[in-house]
């Protein structure tokens, strides 16, 4: 099963609501995805726990065991 662009951004704007998103498909299936993030609340945190963050906000859809969303390239950053 695919995840839309909508989708995603939702997802993503609902975890990081101060975020300025990119998003970029990969693959014309809405299943490879890159997404760029810059949120405040990336502050202070390492790359991993940003990216744990942005894993948390896709609730469990991102994987290769039949969720909504096979690959997902992130950029993430804190504003400058």
């Amino acid at each position: 099963m695919a995840m839309t662009r909508e989708t995603l951004t939702g997802l993503l704007a609902e975890a990081f609501p101060d975020a300025q998103i990119t998003l970029t498909a990969l693959v014309a299936d809405d299943n490879h995805w890159q997404a760029e993030i810059i949120s405040a609340q990336f502050t202070g945190k390492s790359r991993v726990a940003q990216h744990q963050m942005v894993y948390k906000a896709l609730k469990g859809k991102v994987g290769n065991d039949g969720d909504e969303l096979h690959a997902l390239a992130l950029k993430t950053s804190a504003p400058a």
